[in-house]
C-alpha cells in the first residue's frame, strides 16, 4: 500500500573544500543532533525520451536508509513535492505505474540513472527537543545507465527538509546562515536533474522541468498567445491525472475545468486553430468532461440538498428524511470511482492524450495565427460576447418555467465560454481582459446557481415520490423544493440588472484599446 508524504525542502551545493556552518542558535535551532551516516543506492526510472523528467517527476527504487522502497515524487509547489512511497519490490508496483500513466502512456520505463549517496544526517531541534528540520549532507556518485553505461560524476549536496507541519519561513531563516557559510542554492531542482545534465551525451537534449512559453510579450503573435493557453490546459489535464487517482480534494473538478477550457479555446479561437483538426478533439474532451462530471455533479447536488435540509426546523428534519437523503446519495455514488479509474486507464483516454500532444507539437495554425494578438483576440472575445448577448436576450424574454430555465442554462454555458476567452486573451489585452472575465464570472455564477436549483428541484421531486411510495411524509421535501423555487426566482429577478452592467459598451471598448507594448524581460 502506498503512502503519501508532503516533502518541503531546499537543496544546496557545497564548494570544494567547503564546510557546513554550525546552525546551533540559528532560527530557533537549540540543538543539532548527529543521526549518523546512511548509504543510499537509488535507481531512477524514466522513458528513453525522459518524459517524467520533462515534467519534474522522479521515480526511483532505493535501498538503504529508513525508507527503502519505491518513491514517486510529484511537483506540489515551490520547494514542495509529494512523495508517494511503496514497499520495496523487484518490479514497479501497479499503484505507482498508474500514477505515471498520463505522462508515460504506452512507453517502457527503463533504468535511467543510478545514484549512490553517502548521507550524513543531522536533526535540528527546538528548545523542547521537537524536530524542526533534517539536514543531510550527501556525497553523490551518479552514473548514466541509459542509453548505455557512462562514466560516473560526483558532487556534494546538502538538503534541508522541513519537519512535517513545519513553517516554510524556517527555510528562509536557515538559508541566510548557510549562504554566509559559503553554501549556495543548487542550480538543479533534484539530484536526477543534475545527474542527467552532467552525464548527457554530445547533442543530447536533457528534458528537465516544464518547458518555456512560446513567445516574449513584445513579439508574440495571436498564435503564440493561444498556444500558450492551450498547452497550459493540456499540461493541467496530464498533471491532474495522478491527483484524481489519489483523491486529492477538488482535483476532479480542476481536471474537468481544464478539459472545458480546451474545448472552449478550440471554438473561440477558430481563426487561429483549424477546427477541422480541433473539432474531433473537442468531442473527445466533451466525453472526458462528462465522465469526470459524474462524481462531481453528484457531490455538488448532494451538498446542496444537505444544506437545504440543515435549514429546516428540527421538527421537519425528524424521522426518516435525512436517512432517505443519505440512502439516495449512496445509491447514486455506487461504482462511480471505479468507473472513473477505468476511464483514465482506458485506451480512449490514452489516445486523447496522445492526440493533444500531437496538436501541441504540430499545431494546425490558420493564417490569423501570424497576426498581432490584440486584433485577433478582441475579435474572438467579442464574437463570444455577441453569442452570449443573444442567449441572455432570449432568456429574459422567455416566460417563467421550463423555457426560461433552458434559456438561462444555455446563457450560462455561453458566459463561461466568454469568460474563458477573455482569460486566454489576458496576456495580450491586460487588465481590461481580466475585468471583462470577472464580469462574465459573476454572470456565470448567477446563472449557474439558477441551474443548480433546477437540478435540485428535480431531485427533490424524486425524493418526495420515493417517500410517498414508502408511506413516509414528503412534506419536508416539499418545503425544500419551495425554498429552491424561491431562490431560482430571486436569481431570475437579479439577472436584468447584472446583465445591464455586464453588457455596457465601455467594457468591450476597453478591450479594444491597445496596451503599451513593452520590451521582454531578459
Amino acid at each position: 500500500m502506498a503512502d503519501t508524504v508532503r516533502e518541503i525542502e531546499r537543496k544546496y551545493e557545497v564548494p570544494d573544500g567547503g564546510r557546513l556552518p554550525d546552525l546551533t542558535g540559528a532560527a530557533g535551532v537549540a540543538e543539532v543532533v548527529d543521526r549518523g551516516t546512511a548509504t543510499l543506492d537509488a535507481t531512477y526510472y524514466d522513458t528513453a525520451d525522459q518524459r517524467l523528467a520533462a515534467h519534474g517527476v522522479t521515480l526511483r527504487r532505493r535501498t538503504g536508509g529508513g525508507d527503502a522502497g519505491w518513491h514517486l515524487k510529484l511537483p506540489a509547489g515551490p520547494d514542495a513535492r509529494d512523495e508517494i512511497r511503496a514497499p520495496l519490490s523487484d518490479t514497479l508496483p501497479a499503484e505507482l505505474a498508474a500514477l505515471v500513466r498520463s505522462r508515460v502512456r504506452d512507453a517502457e520505463l527503463v533504468p535511467l540513472v543510478r545514484l549512490l549517496s553517502e548521507r550524513d544526517v543531522r536533526h535540528l531541534l527546538d528548545t523542547d527537543g521537537a524536530l524542526l528540520a533534517e539536514l543531510s549532507a550527501d556525497r553523490v556518485t551518479a552514473r548514466r545507465l541509459t542509453p548505455e553505461p557512462g562514466e560516473p560524476v560526483r558532487w556534494t549536496e546538502v538538503e534541508v527538509e522541513l519537519a512535517p507541519g513545519g513553517d516554510p519561513a524556517l527555510l528562509d531563516a536557515l538559508e541566510s546562515h548557510l549562504t554566509r557559510g559559503g553554501v549556495r542554492r543548487a542550480a538543479a531542482a533534484s539530484k536526477l536533474a543534475r545527474a542527467l545534465a552532467e552525464t548527457a551525451g554530445a547533442g543530447e537534449k536533457v528534458k528537465v522541468g516544464a518547458g518555456a512559453k512560446t513567445g516574449a510579450a513584445a513579439e508574440a503573435t495571436a498564435g503564440d498567445i493561444v498556444l500558450d493557453y492551450v498547452r497550459a490546459q493540456i499540461a493541467a489535464v496530464v498533471a491532474l491525472d495522478p491527483a484524481v487517482r489519489l483523491e486529492v480534494p477538488d482535483s476532479v473538478h480542476r481536471m474537468r475545468v481544464a478539459t472545458r477550457r480546451l474545448r472552449s479555446a478550440f471554438r473561440s479561437f477558430r481563426e487561429v486553430l483549424d477546427r477541422a483538426a480541433t473539432d474531433p478533439l473537442a468531442d473527445e474532451l466533451k466525453w472526458l468532461a462528462g465522465e469526470l462530471g459524474i462524481d462531481r455533479d453528484r457531490e455538488v447536488l448532494t451538498a446542496r440538498l444537505e444544506e437545504r435540509l440543515r435549514e429546516l426546523p428540527d421538527e421537519l428534519r425528524a424521522g426518516p428524511v435525512a436517512a432517505r437523503l443519505g440512502a439516495w446519495a449512496r445509491e447514486r455514488q455506487g461504482g462511480t470511482r471505479d468507473r472513473l479509474l477505468g476511464v483514465l486507464d482506458g485506451d480512449r483516454c490514452l489516445a486523447l492524450l496522445n492526440a493533444l500532444d500531437a496538436l501541441s507539437a504540430d499545431p494546425p495554425l490558420r493564417p490569423a495565427a501570424a497576426r498581432p494578438p490584440e486584433d485577433v483576440l478582441v475579435e474572438a472575445v467579442e464574437r463570444d460576447y455577441r453569442r452570449l448577448a443573444a442567449l441572455v436576450t432570449t432568456a429574459l424574454a422567455a416566460p417563467p418555467g421550463q423555457d426560461r430555465d433552458l434559456a438561462m442554462h444555455e446563457a450560462r454555458k455561453a458566459a463561461k465560454r466568454a469568460r474563458y476567452a477573455a482569460e486566454a486573451a489576458r496576456p495580450a489585452l491586460g487588465r481590461p481582459a481580466k475585468a471583462f472575465a470577472d464580469l462574465m464570472t459573476g454572470l456565470q455564477e448567477l446563472l449557474g446557481d439558477h441551474q443548480d436549483s433546477c437540478v435540485a428541484r428535480r431531485a427533490l421531486r424524486e425524493l418526495a415520490e420515493q417517500a410517498h411510495a414508502a408511506g413516509e411524509s414528503a412534506f419536508a421535501f416539499g418545503v425544500m423544493y419551495g425554498r429552491e423555487e424561491a431562490l431560482a426566482a430571486r436569481r431570475e429577478a437579479e439577472l436584468p440588472a447584472l446583465w445591464a452592467e455586464a453588457s455596457r459598451e465601455k467594457h468591450r471598448a476597453a478591450l479594444r484599446r491597445r496596451p503599451r507594448r513593452t520590451a521582454p524581460r531578459r
